[in-house]
């Protein structure tokens, strides 16, 4: 290969015969190039260039559990599964019984975020998908080799707390449909809860059973909050609130007010 002379860059590969650059293996030419202070001239380094280009952004998005919200911080190209698994140490859920719900739609796990449109400062939905969850736990209990003493009550409570959850979506659905219930429904639900609660405490389990004990605790203390904040919901229902109250108190005091007009042509002479 020959080399020329340069003033400033000391000796700088020539192309090839036939036109090709020498420089980088076939591309690139001078561009490959760069002068190092010391004067000696190397080739370029992308490396940095690529690193930057290769940075995924982070992003911060919003999720709606029950009363509260939760802000998670994750990348913008992760899926909607790898979210799960974030909020799964928040909530007590399990990735499995989540559903995730954004712009209407519920997502897949294998869907990514960026591609479902979510950005810095989306807000999603999050529910306890209850038939997944019926699922997998009967499918735990069945596959999992326990004692079939400890497991006969923790399937019965099971099988009770399954009852009770669709109440607690049917009254949900109607109250926050604003329909008013009788508040004694509610109140007969938490307790009926609260025994299963109760029972739950008693099993003495260890392993997969005590595992399964702490699922279903969690579960039935997640119901009795959501009732909690529905007897707050049911009781705005039709009620009148004080600044209502304080309007129409103005509105009759002015109206007493009120003077009558009397029209007359008889003008008193003075």
């Amino acid at each position: 290969m020959l080399g020329v002379k340069s003033r400033n860059l000391g000796t700088v590969p020539t192309a090839a015969k036939g036109g090709a650059s020498t420089s980088g293996g076939g591309g690139g030419g001078m561009s490959a190039w760069e002068l190092r202070p010391c004067g000696m001239l190397v080739q370029k380094r992308n490396s940095d260039v690529n690193q930057n280009q290769n940075i995924v952004p982070t992003i911060k998005v919003k999720v709606k559990y029950g009363s509260s919200y939760h802000e998670v911080t994750i990348k913008s190209q992760a899926t909607f599964g790898e979210l799960k698994k974030m909020l799964a140490g928040r909530t007590g859920l399990n990735p499995l019984d989540q559903k995730l719900v954004y712009k209407d739609k519920e997502r897949d796990s294998k869907s990514y975020l960026d591609v479902a449109g979510v950005k810095d400062g989306s807000r999603m939905t999050l529910f306890i998908d209850i038939p997944s969850q019926e699922k997998r736990l009967v499918e735990d209990l069945k596959s999992a080799k326990m004692d079939k003493a400890k497991l006969q009550p923790l399937m019965e409570i099971t099988s009770e707390v399954d009852k009770l959850a669709k109440e607690v979506g049917n009254l949900e659905r109607e109250i926050y449909g604003g329909k008013k219930v009788d508040e004694k429904m509610l109140l007969n639900l938490i307790e009926l809860l609260m025994s299963q609660l109760i029972k739950l405490d008693g099993i003495v389990a260890d392993g997969d059973v005590k595992l399964q004990r702490r699922m279903q605790v969690k579960r039935v203390q997640k119901y009795i909050e959501n009732l909690d904040m529905l007897k707050i919901q049911n009781s705005k229902i039709g009620k009148v609130t004080f600044e209502q109250k304080l309007v129409s108190s103005m509105e009759k005091q002015r109206d007493s007010m009120k003077w009558p007009i009397v029209v007359t042509t008889q003008w008193e002479k003075f």
